[in-house]
């Protein structure tokens, strides 16, 4: 059930877009969550890192049992932290702080943390289809996948392909785009991208 909310302002419209189509599909999709500029910033600070090669090899599994393979997953990434004290880093934090605090009022998810990091998927990479909560740890309640990507096309791959019941679902990682899906429910995979593939990544905590 959920509790109705007052009239909303520009952004609460972009999280209740994200939060009806969750409900409606099990897939949340808002194409503007985050604005142009700060999704600019956010990629701007995404390519510094990686040409001064301070991105990491992602791997599967969490601190407790890690694996590399870059068979199954072949991204790079580097976690986000207030205590970088960048400010386009806690621009978007505030705006997740926000999405929570509304989450939480209209929907009791009970939300109390969350965790991001930077994605870069160079030409050629991919991710196999998976799940994102750990067999030994439950926290992970909902991801969520916010794209950096200015003007890209479906003919340069990366499609994020969700498996739902009886079809696929297949979303384009264009700028500004997030997505939003139960982490324990859902199988994803990325598909082959033809070109760098920007993202920032994570996931609402309990």
């Amino acid at each position: 059930m959920r509790r109705k909310l007052p009239v909303l302002s520009a952004d609460e419209q972009s999280f209740e877009d994200l939060i009806k189509s969750y409900i409606k599909s099990k897939v949340g999709i808002s194409k503007h969550f985050l604005n142009d500029d700060l999704c600019a910033h956010l990629a701007d600070n995404l390519m510094a890192l990686h040409e001064s090669m301070r991105m990491d090899t992602a791997g599967t599994g969490n601190n407790q049992e890690i694996a590399r393979n870059d068979k199954v997953r072949g991204d790079s990434i580097y976690w986000l932290d207030r205590k970088h004290d960048d400010p386009y880093e806690n621009e978007f934090f505030d705006v997740m702080d926000a999405f929570i605090i509304y989450l939480n009022q209209s929907c009791y998810t009970g939300i109390t943390g969350y965790e991001f990091h930077y994605t870069l998927y160079e030409e050629g990479s991919f991710y196999k289809k998976h799940i994102d909560q750990f067999q030994n740890d439950n926290s992970r309640q909902f991801s969520m996948i916010c794209y950096l990507n200015e003007g890209w096309l479906k003919s340069h791959g990366g499609q994020l392909l969700i498996q739902m019941e009886d079809e696929e679902q297949s979303i384009t990682p264009t700028k500004g785009k997030t997505v939003f899906f139960k982490s324990n429910e859902l199988e994803h995979e990325v598909l082959p991208t033809k070109k760098n593939r920007m993202s920032i990544t994570g996931w609402l905590k309990k």
